[in-house]
């Protein structure tokens, strides 16, 4: 059995998608009508920068959405191949999006406005520079929470992504991560400052939870027989009624990454397949678990050589 997972923010580069872009039909009409639905040349930006552009969350989300939903009708019009066998559905925080949608849930355009709608909230959630994020190797998210519990007094910090064994991601203010990093370094355990412009996945975006439920609010999901995996539960989203506020609980609530593919482990599942930019995932799902198959799908060539 496999699962399909899609990308999250930070796997965008300037020229991805171009191949399929420039061979295939069906992946300039998408980037025609991104550009139609959302009154700007995403495909622009996509393809030709500059990187700065691409790198804002109001472009980076719709513009990652946009590959992977490529790459997914891709690969069922032009390859004939039939991904609605996949187990389950699942995507890194806006890859959730990428999988609703290629799941059948929202179609095309609802989905890349939602998503234009989502990065604008995220962004300007709080002022630039009084957020961030700290990327913690090496340690495993028990020892790091009892840290964080002991030291609730010196710096309030929160988990945005439980991403793998050794990789966990924090979001808080920035001076209350500087003093964590300190204190994480004097301890001999390594972080890294990440190149991002808010504390996502914190209660700290509480600005843009309100946008997002006045968004969702607006939106009907179809009912798909493919089955989700939520962010906020690591587990099945068994009802149409509650996708709207998982999502809308996505917002602040951390990504559990590590247990939603230790979950999809434990139901039988053999192999991720992973559609969009980069291999971000791939690599997490190896080091979650290296047993399994894992495949990237970024290019015709990996198209070409995926077993199922």
């Amino acid at each position: 059995m496999f699962s399909v997972i899609f990308p999250g923010q930070g796997s965008q580069i300037v020229g991805m998608g171009k191949e399929f872009f420039d061979k295939h039909e069906i992946v300039k009409r998408l980037f025609k009508e991104a550009d139609e639905t959302l009154d700007f040349s995403l495909s622009k930006v996509i393809l030709e920068g500059p990187k700065d552009e691409l790198d804002l969350t109001i472009n980076t989300q719709p513009a990652i959405f946009l590959i992977s939903y490529s790459i997914f009708e891709v690969m069922k019009e032009d390859f004939n191949i039939n991904l609605n066998e996949a187990k389950y559905f699942a995507g890194h925080s806006l890859g959730e999006y990428s999988a609703l949608s290629c799941a059948g849930y929202l179609n095309f355009n609802k989905t890349i406005k939602i998503l234009r709608a989502r990065g604008d909230a995220m962004q300007n959630s709080m002022p630039k520079g009084e957020g961030g994020m700290l990327a913690v190797l090496g340690i495993k998210i028990e020892d790091l929470e009892k840290i964080l519990h002991e030291n609730q007094n010196n710096f309030e910090v929160q988990v945005a992504n439980d991403n793998s064994d050794g990789q966990i991601v924090l979001s808080g203010k920035t001076k209350d991560l500087q003093t964590l990093s300190e204190f994480l370094k004097d301890n001999k355990i390594k972080n890294i400052k990440l190149p991002v412009s808010a504390p996502f996945h914190s209660n700290l975006m509480s600005k843009a939870t309100k946008v997002m439920r006045r968004e969702l609010e607006k939106i009907n999901f179809t009912q798909s027989k493919n089955i989700l995996i939520s962010n906020v539960t690591a587990d099945e989203i068994l009802n149409i009624n509650d996708l709207k506020s998982l999502l809308i609980s996505q917002i602040e609530k951390r990504v559990r990454w590590r247990e939603s593919v230790l979950n999809m482990i434990n139901k039988g599942v053999s192999q991720f397949i992973e559609i969009g930019p980069g291999k971000v995932l791939s690599g997490l799902v190896k080091r979650i678990n290296r047993d399994v198959k894992i495949s990237s799908i970024n290019s015709q060539s990996d198209i070409k050589s995926l077993n199922i």
